[in-house]
């Protein structure tokens, strides 16, 4: 019928797998952070060091959350393609 354009659901299942994607790298983002935060906590770090370690850890959580985010998108788009 309509070839080349996505069924209802195709459209449903990519839907699924970015909201997927997003909430885990939310969560795995949010873990990173938790434990920089909790090894400053620990270390009893103050003033300019601990904003170091909650920077890197921030910096951390970002890059963690964005390779989950495009590992998941890319390996849901490779299952796709190959038809699973």
């Amino acid at each position: 019928m309509d070839m080349g354009r996505e069924s209802r659901w195709e459209k449903d299942a990519m839907t699924v797998e970015i909201v997927f994607a997003l909430v885990t790298a939310a969560l795995l983002a949010a873990v990173v952070f938790a434990a920089a935060f909790a090894l400053a906590l620990a270390l009893g770090i103050s003033g300019s060091a601990e904003k170091v370690v909650l920077a890197v850890g921030g910096l951390l959580a970002v890059t963690a959350g964005v390779w989950r985010l495009v590992r998941v998108l890319l390996r849901f788009n490779e299952q796709r393609r190959m038809g699973r």
